[in-house]
């Protein structure tokens, strides 16, 4: 049986990776991972072939869940989407361990472990996309953890690249800047934490869909981010960060001063 794997499905990118999938790859069933099974349930419902895993990736029973179904049913992997992720907006001092540790449990960790151990199930012409942000790019001094799992997804799949060429299987990095999804409900907690527009979750999905389809090891919506992906590599990092820094401390200043 031909399967597609959507981590983090229940909404947002996943939702939409697992809705848009089919007008891009032939597959027999989509598994559609994540904790909410009331949305993973309507999901599947709406797009027909979908299958519903239940598990929360920051575990190592979810993970399990995964591993131990894929043991039993031996499923043909013809797409792994790793999308599930978080990402909490505020100084490194200032946020939670909890919520530190979290980040790296999840968009780390989590990514690792289930490209691992579906590997085994991916024959030639095989796709994993690696869901990350074009923050692995570029350090946030108010999301310092959640870049730098982004940077290593992002580096990651590099690494990876070469090797999975050669067996016929290609990787794909989704690098989108700011995407209108319930990810900033928990990233800012209320505070709005971007400027300017946001991207649809379609655009980015149908053009990391395109991009995968040709081989292509990145993908970044839109001219703007695109250019700052770019300029990264014209432009030394301590000066962006530096910048980036003090325009958001002023940004949260004034932020702070209308709460009082």
């Amino acid at each position: 049986m031909k399967i597609a794997i959507v981590t983090g499905a229940s909404s947002g990118l996943g939702a939409e990776f697992a809705r848009t999938l089919s007008s891009f790859y032939s597959v027999d069933r989509i598994w559609l991972v994540a904790r909410r099974k009331d949305r993973l349930e309507k999901l599947a419902k709406e797009i027909g072939n979908g299958v519903v895993i239940e598990a929360d990736l920051s575990t190592s029973s979810g993970l399990a869940t995964i591993e131990s179904t894929l043991a039993k049913e031996k499923p043909d992997v013809k797409v792994l989407i790793n999308n599930a992720g978080f990402g909490k907006h505020g100084l490194f001092s200032e946020l939670s361990l909890k919520d530190n540790q979290g980040m790296i449990d999840v968009n780390i960790s989590a990514l690792v472990r289930l490209t691992h151990s579906c590997l085994p199930f991916i024959s030639s012409g095989g796709v994993v996309i690696q869901v990350a942000s074009s923050a692995g790019f570029v350090p946030l001094p108010f999301s310092s953890v959640y870049s730098a799992t982004k940077a290593f997804v992002v580096n990651f799949s590099y690494a990876l690249a070469p090797s999975l060429r050669k067996r016929g299987i290609s990787v794909t990095a989704v690098c989108p800047g700011p995407v209108k999804t319930e990810f900033f409900d928990v990233f800012s907690e209320g505070r709005n934490a971007v400027s300017g527009p946001m991207a649809s979750a379609s655009a980015v999905v149908r053009k990391a869909f395109r991009d995968a389809s040709r081989g292509k090891l990145i993908s970044v919506y839109g001219i703007f981010f695109g250019l700052v992906v770019f300029m990264t590599k014209l432009i030394p990092l301590s000066f962006i960060v530096n910048r980036m820094f003090n325009a958001e401390w002023r940004s949260r200043e004034r932020w702070l001063k209308k709460k009082r």
